[in-house]
């Protein structure tokens, strides 16, 4: 019994030395607990820690891609559409991450769910729709200020979905509908405006050159001497008609 003893004491060393080395990754760090209070944050590469007397937590700096569920959102403008995204974070501060947060993934999860909704739900539709990077841009700095308490950085989030239902879609093709047919009127207007601007001051110089509506009216008839109607009304300058009303006898033409 006294041998088996000498025989087990070193066996009991060598298997607590071999438990008290841990490797860290280059990605890893060890938050090292000693007696319950923390110690310090060790790693990467060979750790040693003191069975019995200090515990170590890993924790992964890698950046974490979350896909954030799809949200129900009440815009603005009171319109119910299905968003989710993407938020991409990661670890910048091991200590916090461990001892701030109980879970910092799913606090981090959670966050971001709520933070897309009440976000969201201050802009209105169109923007959802047009505006995204603004939007992405929103929803990644107030998530960060929020998380920065926990050591967690919030690098980019990226609006993937904005799901609308089928009344929506109608509503919104007739706005664009609407939209077009306004702008087309507004086009066709402006060039009524510019031709009649133009028409005018045609009328004004050829009014001030009686020779030159003479050779309009000779390029109207030209123009119009090949049409292969029997009857041509053409009209006479008022000076030429008084000039045909003094030669004619009686003055009647």
């Amino acid at each position: 019994m006294f041998e088996f003893g000498w025989f087990t004491a070193p066996l009991l060393v060598l298997a607590l030395l071999a438990y008290s080395f841990r490797i860290l990754r280059e990605y890893e760090r060890g938050i090292v607990f000693m007696l319950g209070r923390f110690w310090k944050v060790k790693g990467p590469g060979l750790v040693i820690v003191l069975p019995g007397i200090q515990q170590m937590v890993r924790v992964d700096l890698r950046t974490v891609v979350f896909d954030v569920p799809s949200q129900d959102v009440i815009s603005r403008d009171n319109v119910s559409v299905k968003v989710n995204a993407v938020v991409y974070f990661r670890v910048v501060d091991p200590a916090k991450s461990i001892l701030q947060v109980e879970d910092y993934l799913n606090a981090t999860s959670q966050l971001a769910q709520t933070t897309l909704r009440s976000v969201l739900g201050k802009h209105e539709l169109d923007e959802m729709l047009a505006e995204r990077e603004k939007l992405n841009l929103d929803i990644q700095q107030s998530l960060d200020a929020q998380t920065d308490a926990w050591g967690i950085k919030v690098s980019n989030v990226e609006i993937k979905h904005v799901d609308i239902n089928e009344t929506m879609v109608r509503a919104i093709a007739k706005q664009a509908e609407a939209e077009r047919e306004r702008r087309a009127k507004i086009i066709h207007a402006e060039g009524e405006l510019q031709a009649s601007e133009k028409l005018l001051a045609a009328a004004e110089i050829l009014a001030r050159q009686p020779q030159a509506m003479q050779l309009r009216y000779l390029q109207t008839l030209a123009g119009i001497a090949g049409d292969k109607t029997n009857t041509i009304v053409f009209p006479v300058p008022g000076d030429f008609m008084d000039m045909l009303r003094k030669k004619a006898p009686g003055g009647d033409v």
